[in-house]
C-alpha cells in the first residue's frame, strides 16, 4: 500500500493512505478476507463501471436523443467507447490481484464475450422499449443502468478475470 507522509508544523508526522478507507485492505475487519475481497472489487466495480456506463449512457444520449439519430447506433457506439474503457479499468484496478494476468488473449477474448453480452442485452433494451413497448428512446438506459453491470460484474469476476 502506497503512503503519504503528513508534516505537522509542530514536526510530527502522520500517516494517511491514498485511498478511501473503504477501498484499503483493512476495511470491513468483521468480514473473512474472501468476502472482503469480494466485496472490495465489488466496490472498485461499481466506482469503474458506474463510470464506464455513465460514459456509455451519455455517448447513448448524444446519439440518441440530441443527434436524433438511430437509437441502436447511439447503442453500438456507446459499447465500443465503454468496451476499450472497461477493459482497461477492471483489469487495472477493479479486478486487481484477482486470477491470472499476463494472459491478454485469454481475457482480451473472454472481455470480448462479455461485453458482446452487454452489448446484447442493451441492444434487447432498446429494441424492446422503443419497437413492441413504444417507449421513449431515454426508456432503456434504467436497465443499461442497473440490470446490464450486474450481469457483467458475475461474468467478469467468475470467468474472465479468474
Amino acid at each position: 500500500m502506497h503512503y503519504i507522509q503528513f508534516r505537522a508544523l509542530a514536526g510530527c508526522t502522520q500517516t494517511a493512505s491514498l485511498l478511501p478507507p473503504v477501498l484499503s485492505e483493512n476495511a470491513l475487519p468483521s468480514l473473512t478476507p474472501a468476502r472482503r475481497i469480494i466485496v472490495l472489487q465489488m466496490v472498485r466495480f461499481i466506482i469503474s463501471g458506474g463510470a464506464v456506463t455513465a460514459l456509455g449512457v451519455g455517448v447513448y444520449a448524444i446519439v440518441a436523443l440530441w443527434l436524433r439519430w438511430h437509437p441502436q447506433l447511439g447503442n453500438f457506439l456507446a459499447y465500443v467507447t465503454a468496451a476499450l474503457i472497461g477493459y482497461w479499468l477492471h483489469s487495472h484496478w477493479s479486478f486487481k490481484g484477482h486470477g491470472k494476468r499476463g494472459d491478454l488473449g485469454r481475457t482480451g477474448s473472454r472481455f470480448l464475450i462479455v461485453s458482446l453480452l452487454s452489448l446484447g442485452l442493451n441492444s434487447l433494451w432498446v429494441w424492446l422499449a422503443t419497437g413492441p413497448l413504444s417507449l421513449d428512446p431515454a426508456w432503456p438506459i434504467l436497465p443499461m443502468l442497473f440490470v446490464t453491470p450486474l450481469v457483467t460484474f458475475t461474468l467478469n469476476r467468475q470467468w474472465v478475470f479468474a
